[in-house]
């Protein structure tokens, strides 16, 4: 797999796919096609975009080998305390027989719930329903109490990331413990705040390319994976361009210090989201 990276457990995963969240499942079947076409290998839906169906229907008509394309799906919060049949329902939406990667999609705290969900997503990959198993939106202490729980540490943790909400010490303690971060709304939905910033326009027009693409070519020089969200073609294609150039230490710099800890979506501490 081109431009992938082995996660903890062993297995390989691309390190740029294509985020469907807030997408029909008419507009997915097109997006993942022009996305396939461009090269694109990793596919990342959730049961909660209700769009899995339409995501089974584009990876059943595209000519990609199914070995090829790393697929993950998340469990949504309502489903924690009933895991095999969430991820059967995905599955059967999906038409797959198994997934590359399988996320609990919020900790939901309150509910106490996330542990025992984790040990049934270990069942689930011993089972072979799952290749790999992860986490979206954790803390350091969510993920700690996993650990301690079960001794299985999730191979990815996928978190809201772009330069304007960084979560440094998050990504610092991902790395150390050997997680892997990949950012959701790598580009803080539309790049409202960042692509008009002088200091990514310049950057942008030293190498010919967009803002978009020196702000993903940022993500993956500071080691964050990444799911750009589109159903663009342009787009679609423009975002995986973006494994032929390089910023410097000092461009790079130059995106770190837009941070401002401005966070777009909810809060893991209190978020609930059964609906």
């Amino acid at each position: 797999m081109t431009n992938s990276i082995k996660m903890l457990d062993g297995n390989s995963i691309p390190k740029l796919g294509l985020g469907v969240w807030q997408a029909s499942n008419e507009q997915v079947v097109e997006a993942i096609s022009t996305a396939l076409d461009a090269g694109y290998r990793l596919i990342d839906t959730a049961s909660v975009y209700a769009n899995e169906s339409g995501v089974g229907e584009a990876l059943r008509v595209n000519k990609v080998a199914r070995e090829d394309i790393f697929v993950t799906s998340k469990l949504w919060n309502s489903d924690q305390n009933n895991v095999q049949q969430a991820l059967e329902d995905s599955l059967s939406r999906l038409q797959l027989d198994y997934l590359d990667c399988y996320l609990i999609h919020w900790p939901v705290p309150s509910l106490g719930q996330y542990s025992k969900a984790w040990e049934e997503l270990i069942k689930a990959q011993q089972n072979g329903l799952v290749k790999s198993i992860g986490v979206s939106n954790f803390l350091p202490e969510h993920i700690e109490t996993l650990i301690q729980q079960t001794g299985v540490t999730p191979v990815i943790n996928q978190i809201e990331k772009h330069p304007l909400f960084q979560q440094k010490t998050l990504s610092d303690w991902c790395a150390k413990h050997n997680i892997l971060v990949q950012a959701w709304s790598p580009l803080a939905q539309g790049g409202q705040g960042i692509f008009e910033q002088q200091q990514v326009t310049s950057i942008a027009n030293k190498y010919q390319k967009s803002p978009a693409q020196v702000v993903l070519r940022w993500h993956l020089q500071r080691n964050t994976l990444v799911i750009p969200k589109s159903i663009t073609a342009s787009r679609i294609i423009e975002n995986i361009q973006v494994f032929d150039f390089e910023l410097t230490a000092a461009e790079l710099k130059t995106i770190d210090d837009l941070n401002k800890d401005q966070r777009l979506g909810p809060d893991p501490l209190d978020f609930v989201g059964l609906d």
